[in-house]
């Protein structure tokens, strides 16, 4: 009982640590000030521009006074659909900017040796530092998600808040297994610009991945194509609650926490 409770202690004092850091960090307010810039004017240009989904109903309205009979809309599945997906891709440029300092600041201001020498386990370093840049992300997307709500409060028929919960709970297990393994690939070097570039390598690479699975036969092709980010996040953004998703995602955060205690690991027994 005593070993949990110092184990939660250290966690505890690692994620503080790690959090504070980040609203400390101008860069860290010029980053969510982009992201949110952004998501604001995709939220608009969606719903007002003149080919966005409100213009697109209000021709659907006009076709069927005529009696044309044009296809109905569900301007909040849309939206939500559609916007969510615009995040997802503007998260793979911000993520990487997020995860490079994890490791890499440390290194560079040479207390990694410490935290490598020190007695908490690497484990739960990492899993702090997790914790503490998926909150941050998670305070990002906030305010969006409320704007989102305000948004489709009135819409008819009304979004099922479950869909909301279902798609944004998808975005944060992406971050979060992007976050996982920019981790790891921080933890490899004392460059930040090095460790945010291979990130993002790493990232497009699992984006794009299903395409590439789509030039393949046979098993190889379906094999690849369940690494793939962006086909699972797909599912939760159509409101689709898939346990293969959840699983893909589960098991890059779990595998960016081992190879990052890992890399910590080889560094302490150099040291030693």
């Amino acid at each position: 009982m005593t070993s949990i409770r110092t184990v939660l202690g250290n966690l505890a004092a690692i994620y503080r640590r790690e959090l504070q850091g980040y609203f400390a960090s101008p860069l860290s307010y010029i980053i969510a000030g982009v992201f949110w810039l952004l998501g604001g004017f995709f939220l608009t240009v969606i719903l007002l521009s003149p080919d966005g989904l409100i213009a697109q109903v209000a021709r659907q309205d006009q076709a069927g006074q005529l009696g044309l009979g044009a296809p109905s809309v569900d301007v909040a599945y849309e939206f939500l659909q559609y916007y969510l997906g615009l995040l997802g891709s503007l998260s793979m440029f911000v993520l990487p900017i997020l995860s490079m300092g994890l490791y890499a600041e440390e290194r560079k201001q040479g207390t990694l040796e410490l935290l490598a020498t020190s007695p908490i386990t690497n484990w739960v370093v990492a899993l702090g530092k997790l914790m503490a840049v998926v909150t941050f992300y998670t305070t990002m997307v906030l305010p969006l998600m409320f704007c989102e709500a305000i948004a489709l409060g009135a819409s008819e028929p009304a979004i099922s808040p479950l869909l909301m919960i279902i798609g944004h709970g998808g975005l944060i297990l992406l971050a979060a297994s992007v976050l996982s393994l920019g981790m790891f690939l921080s933890s490899l070097t004392s460059s930040t610009v090095l460790s945010a570039f291979m990130t993002f390598a790493l990232v497009m690479f699992l984006w794009i991945v299903d395409a590439l699975a789509r030039s393949l036969p046979g098993a190889s092709g379906e094999a690849l194509a369940h690494l793939s980010l962006l086909k699972h996040f797909t599912d939760f953004t159509q409101g689709i609650l898939d346990t293969s998703g959840i699983v893909l995602f589960v098991s890059y955060i779990l595998l960016g926490l081992f190879l990052t205690a890992q890399s910590i690991e080889t560094l302490r027994f150099q040291r030693n």
